[in-house]
């Protein structure tokens, strides 16, 4: 390797275990796309265990990415990373809060050492809790620029926890860049940092999500957590009030409302036209993409809409709710429509005008594919990372 290529230090609690794992998926494809950049990347991430139970390997290759990772507790309290539910799992127990503990002080330790072990250019943490929090220190230290991206749930966290603000300044304010995945994100970023949010996106998958397949005239598309931030009741309310009565509905997902989502169904008269899905691998996701006659994407204060983007590119008219990061993604009657939040009369409406109009559907999904892939590819996404990192390097290096 040579210096003209710039070496980067992820800082994550969620990455692939494997390749084909969920748990920070973008994370993958982004480091992969950087080295077209010149970018090398090297991902810090929390010890756990594997799909099968097995324990993680302390240093290995995912996706020919290097990968090391840390210990920071007993190994029956590792639960932390990987699932999504470190907020629940911290709040809930007392363990959750000593294995916390024990991750931040592990993690800091790790990225110190890191930093040396690959002379790292550039620190980049992603989600400023718990990542930046134990990265910031490191880095001003080893005199190392930082980035700091957030992804939306670290964000909501302080609405949730608004004692945490003091801790989200004490990182933010350490960074070179701060980058947000959406616009909404960068709003909601920007009284806790000196340094003006970039909104800058995470990449999607366009080697499995891309047309393909036969849509079905009448087929709704909902796939996400059943939960109230994800509107799935709305859906079934607007639903019920759609004009045709073959419209049907394909679920993707689980969540706390499961058993509220299937009684309404019943309530509703809507069991021979709602069929429900377990959350399923991205290949097999991409053909009910490919066949619906439009995704409905009813979130409140979503932080992008990552299925909204897959939807797009796979050339699937798309009907969100006005709200979050997704205006970012859909921009209304040009790549999709957007309508009040909240308003199943409203979403029904809009549903009505994509089914009965082959037109305006085709129109809407073709432009969705385009700007889906213009700023969501991975390829434009390591353009934009790759550029941020070598700015931030040059400004330490003035």
């Amino acid at each position: 390797m040579t210096r003209d290529r710039l070496r980067a230090l992820f800082v994550t609690h969620a990455f692939p275990r494997v390749e084909g794992d969920a748990a920070g998926s973008f994370l993958l494809r982004l480091a992969q796309a950087l080295r077209d950049e010149r970018v090398d990347v090297t991902v810090l991430a929390p010890t756990g265990t594997s799909a099968d139970g097995a324990p993680l390997a302390a240093h290995e290759a995912v996706g020919g990415i290097e990968v090391r990772r840390f210990r920071y507790a007993p190994r029956e309290w590792e639960t932390l990373a990987y699932t999504g539910t470190m907020v629940e799992s911290v709040a809930g127990s007392a363990r959750g809060k000593l294995a916390l503990g024990g991750l931040l002080s592990a993690e800091r330790r790790a990225v110190a050492r890191l930093i040396r072990e690959t002379n790292a250019d550039v620190v980049h943490a992603h989600w400023w809790f718990p990542n930046a929090l134990a990265a910031a220190g490191a880095a001003r230290r080893t005199g190392i620029p930082l980035v700091i991206t957030s992804h939306g749930t670290d964000l909501r966290l302080l609405e949730r926890k608004p004692a945490a603000a003091p801790l989200a300044r004490y990182a933010f304010r350490r960074a070179d860049a701060v980058t947000c995945v959406s616009s909404w994100l960068a709003h909601i970023a920007r009284p806790f940092t000196t340094r003006e949010p970039i909104v800058a996106p995470m990449p999607a998958d366009t080697s499995v999500f891309a047309p393909g397949g036969e849509r079905r005239a009448s087929a709704l598309l909902f796939v996400g957590r059943l939960s109230e931030q994800k509107g799935i009741l709305d859906l079934l309310d607007a639903l019920a009030r759609v004009r045709r009565s073959d419209a049907t509905l394909d679920v993707v997902g689980d969540g706390p409302l499961r058993d509220e989502v299937h009684q309404r169904v019943h309530q509703l008269g809507l069991s021979e036209r709602v069929r429900f899905h377990a959350s399923m691998p991205p290949r097999e996701l991409a053909t009910f993409y490919q066949r619906a006659a439009a995704l409905v994407v009813p979130s409140v204060g979503e932080g992008l809409g990552l299925v909204a983007v897959e939807g797009q590119l796979c050339q699937t008219p798309v009907i969100a709710y006005d709200s979050g990061g997704l205006p970012d993604v859909i921009q209304d009657d040009v790549s999709g429509l957007l309508v009040r939040p909240r308003d199943p009369v409203a979403l029904a409406a809009a549903i009505d005008l994509v089914l009965d109009d082959a037109a305006l559907a085709n129109r809407l999904a073709r432009t969705g594919r385009e700007r889906a892939l213009s700023r969501f590819s991975p390829d434009a996404a390591a353009r934009a990372y790759s550029d941020i990192y070598h700015d931030v390097s040059a400004l330490r290096a003035a």
